[in-house]
């Protein structure tokens, strides 16, 4: 025996193992049996149904079977998951709808009878099956609910019972047998390799995706390319809404196009309008604003792409936003016509005190006048096409003043890209009595006055609330509409 010493100066001993007896020898194989691997009667060790994403065999009873007849994708779920998080299965796996026009189910009393006495009853098990309806081919796929029950056999089994067939499949070879897929439920996550020109394999992908993130798993989205992240996004989105699941799902497709960063505010700069609905559809207050800011910019650019196609709370939220640019626009734009120079002496220039400058003002409230008007409606014949009909004139496209009010603000001491020096002398030789080089100095030095509070006037304007950089190239329309957080129109 080996003695330590313990805390309180006491010996600790411990003690040599005595010779096992049989008593726990045996105790001891049994345990081992217990925790052996079982064994199969063909020798091979048998298989254990999993309980995890997307079949939980033992606690799962919801199933859901996608088929196509070419390829088969079944999940057993659980009702709590799946009415927690789809307002669609909320509805339809309810008591009130379980027994809409059938009444309670309980067991028979014949079942009852054969039970061997003193047995307890166990209550009724009650599953729920939905299958893929393809529908024709102008419909949209949607899970069709065939309600199975399954009752509790005397021997404590389940027996399945089927209240419908299925439905015949679109066109399509005949997909197998309820009971095949029953039976192969345990194999069901295993990738099946589809066609590559199966036509629903994206249906089958959103779906997966759809119940993916119900089991807060992250949906399988492309995480490198864009553009191909941006289309399985909008159909995950599209499916959630046909099951009232965007709430669940938005913040998941939020997340994922997120992480593209400086890629995705390219992207949203090139396609303002997708990214505005995308936006929307999934509660993302970033993507949202930023396409925003786009649309409303270009406006009415993007008033096609849009119309009839987003709710009418987003609608009224561009055009309050657009009346709010045009408001403080015009009241820029009274500002700028009132622009002038004043003489040594305080007075406002006048032909008769100082001709020169006040040419220097009429110069800048001409050009500002031609660059803020909509160009006159030429006053041309409709041209004809070869088969003599009068074709319509094309439509001149949106007039814009964005681009003339980032020029007035331009930074200062940057490259001028108007009323530069050629304009300015070309101005002024239409006076040859008053052109010199001295007059022509004097006379762009008050040009550049005048320039100077103009940008002073348009900063308001020049305000930018894109997440975008910019540094690496300006945009033709402004980019100051900002989206408060009260005016998201999903918060209402």
């Amino acid at each position: 025996m080996v003695s330590y010493p313990d805390s309180q100066g006491a010996e600790r001993s411990l003690a040599i193992r005595r010779p096992p007896s049989v008593t726990s020898h045996s105790s001891r194989a049994s345990t081992a049996r217990r925790h052996r691997p079982h064994r199969s009667h063909f020798g091979g060790a048998s298989y254990q149904p999993q309980n995890e994403f997307p079949v939980f065999t033992h606690t799962g009873d919801v199933q859901i079977l996608i088929a196509n007849g070419r390829k088969e994708q079944t999940y057993l779920l659980h009702k709590l998951i799946l009415a927690q998080c789809s307002g669609f299965f909320e509805a339809g796996l309810s008591e009130e709808w379980a027994n809409a026009g059938e009444g309670t189910s309980q067991p028979s009393n014949s079942a009852l009878a054969r039970l061997p006495p003193g047995a307890p009853q166990r209550p009724e098990k009650q599953r729920w099956k939905y299958e893929l309806d393809w529908g024709q081919d102008d419909d949209i796929p949607m899970l069709v609910q065939k309600k199975q029950k399954t009752q509790t056999s005397m021997f404590g089994g389940d027996a399945l019972q089927s209240s419908q067939q299925p439905p015949p499949p679109r066109n399509k070879p005949p997909t197998p047998q309820a009971g095949f897929f029953r039976s192969m439920a345990n194999f069901s996550s295993l990738h099946v390799p589809a066609h590559q020109n199966d036509p629903d394999e994206d249906t089958f992908r959103d779906y997966d995706n759809l119940f993916r993130v119900f089991y807060n798993y992250p949906p399988a989205l492309d995480p490198i390319n864009i553009a191909n992240a941006y289309v399985e996004c909008k159909s995950l989105l599209q499916l959630a809404d046909m099951y009232d699941a965007l709430e669940v799902i938005g913040p998941r497709v939020d997340h994922h196009l997120l992480r593209f960063q400086g890629r995705l505010w390219k992207q949203i700069a090139k396609y303002p309008p997708s990214y505005l609905k995308l936006g929307y559809m999934a509660r993302s207050k970033a993507i949202f604003s930023e396409a925003m800011v786009h649309v409303v910019g270009q406006w009415p650019q993007g008033i096609n792409q849009l119309r009839n196609q987003i709710p009418t709370p987003v609608l009224e939220l561009i055009e309050d936003k657009v009346d709010e640019l045009d408001e403080l626009k015009a009241k820029i734009e009274v500002k700028l016509f009132r622009l002038t120079l004043t003489t040594s002496r305080g007075e406002r220039v006048t032909p008769s005190n100082n001709w020169l400058e006040w040419m220097a003002v009429s110069l800048f409230r001409q050009w500002l006048a031609e660059n803020t008007t909509p160009p006159p409606t030429p006053i041309l014949k409709s041209p004809r096409n070869t088969d003599n009909a009068v074709s319509s004139p094309p439509s001149p496209p949106p007039f814009n003043t964005g681009r003339i009010f980032r020029l007035l603000g331009q930074p200062a001491g940057g490259p001028s890209s108007y009323l530069g020096h050629d304009e300015c002398k070309r101005f002024l030789k239409l006076s040859p009595d008053h052109y010199n080089r001295d007059n022509l100095r004097r006379f762009e030095r008050r040009v550049e006055e005048i320039k100077n509070k103009a940008r002073d006037l348009v900063k308001p304007l020049m305000r930018n609330f894109l997440e975008l950089d910019l540094r690496e190239g300006g945009l033709p329309y402004l980019t100051c509409t900002r989206v408060e957080p009260e005016e998201f129109p999903w918060d209402e």
